[in-house]
């Protein structure tokens, strides 16, 4: 076992340039939603030789690979997405920033392709090991467009003939752990996310003679001020729920009452339970201050992800493979989930599994105050790139070679 670890870890080493020249393709070229055609064909070329059965997305630019081992037995479903955030970059490492104004990899995309194909092209070399099969889903859209639900509509869960009994994602954080250091925890590890849109609609006047109008920009201003309380009312604070209201727009002038006022909310819960909740809770208390203004008021509540929720025995495999792999020193168990949200959660909805964090922060950054993913800052270091992909290939080795 200790000269699988041995091979595996240096033929990591051996392709890490490569790995890191498709990152700064992939990073020069960034693409948004599920609309990825550059980025599919950069992969597609890297895929080129390792013998995989690929099958490309009809309704987005996905790419599915399915690598066959040499005996028939279970499959392993590894994961990586590659759409890119409408940011304009200000990173200050040596890797190439992108060439599209508005558009940069800053939450990590591109290093998880780059280890999603380092662990393709691992694992190929040692197909005459596994009895059974890798799916290898290299997915558009996480960013808000749900890519992983799309993905899984075509297809992509039964893309070997066999449903997968294990699943494993990886994602890099500019910050929060030391560089090469794994994090991840079991149970929930990210929140759910869905969005509340609520448009408020009054009679507009004068701002001298509000009696002869209907204001709805307080009301709308109570059913914010409301929101927060009911979160705190209305929810265990052992299963916390957040609520954040990161848009309000109203009016004109400072003379003129408006008709209309409109904002927006994203809420994060981490079970079940409160996610069922938020709803009713919310939009009725938005219908009852309307109601006792005697204002209407119009409230989407739009469920976007499930919560992300890790399998017990999956985050033991992990890191017991991390530990053999790099030390037992290279794994974090964190004590709180994350408030983000990820689409990854619908595969681990129907397949047992794993997401985990690897801290990517670059020479010179502290990691405890880094700027993080999503920040127009962020910046992500090079050599965790071989380490992801030998991880990535480690926990597909340990389901099929052991089969």
């Amino acid at each position: 076992m200790s000269n699988l670890v041995e091979d595996l870890k240096n033929d990591a080493r051996e392709i890490a340039g490569d790995l890191a020249a498709l990152r700064h393709a992939l990073h020069l070229e960034p693409e948004l939603g599920l609309e990825l055609p550059r980025t599919q064909e950069k992969v597609l070329g890297a895929l080129d030789g390792c013998g995989l059965e690929l099958t490309l997305g009809t309704g987005l630019n996905s790419v599915t690979g399915v690598l066959r081992g040499a005996r028939p037995g279970p499959t392993v479903l590894l994961r990586g997405d590659m759409d890119a955030l409408p940011l304009q970059e200000t990173s200050v490492s040596d890797v190439p920033i992108s060439r599209f104004d508005g558009v940069m990899h800053a939450c990590g995309h591109d290093l998880h392709t780059s280890m999603l194909v380092g662990a393709a092209k691992l694992l190929s070399d040692r197909r005459e090991q596994l009895a059974g099969n890798v799916v290898f889903m290299f997915q558009p859209g996480e960013e808000g467009e749900d890519g992983a639900g799309h993905m899984i509509a075509e297809g992509v869960l039964d893309a070997s003939g066999v449903r997968p009994s294990a699943a494993y994602a990886l994602h890099v954080s500019s910050g929060m752990f030391p560089r090469g250091t794994f994090g991840a925890r079991p149970g929930p590890m990210m929140a759910s996310c869905s969005s509340l849109h609520v448009t408020v609609h009054g009679a507009g006047g004068h701002g001298s003679a509000p009696f002869r109008a209907n204001d709805p920009i307080p009301a709308a201003c109570e059913m914010v001020t409301a929101l927060q309380t009911a979160v705190t009312r209305k929810f265990d604070i052992f299963d916390p729920v957040v609520v954040t209201v990161g848009s309000f727009h109203s009016g004109t002038k400072e003379n003129i009452i408006p008709e209309t006022a409109h904002f927006d909310a994203t809420v994060r819960t981490f079970s079940a339970a409160a996610g069922e909740r938020m709803r009713p809770v919310l939009v009725g208390l938005i219908e009852g201050i309307a109601k006792a203004h005697g204002l209407e008021v119009e409230v989407v509540y739009d469920g976007l992800y499930p919560a992300t929720v890790n399998d017990a025995h999956a985050i033991d495999v992990v890191r017991d493979t991390v530990g053999e792999l790099f030390g037992p020193e290279r794994f974090e168990t964190m004590a709180e989930p994350l408030a983000g949200a990820e689409d990854f959660s619908r595969v681990l909805q129907q397949v047992p599994g794993a997401m985990v964090f690897l801290g990517a922060t670059i020479e010179g950054r502290d990691h405890h105050t880094s700027p993080w993913n999503h920040s127009p800052e962020a910046a992500f270091d090079d050599r965790v790139l071989p380490d992801g992909a030998t991880l990535l290939a480690r926990l597909a080795l340990d389901h099929l070679v052991a089969a």
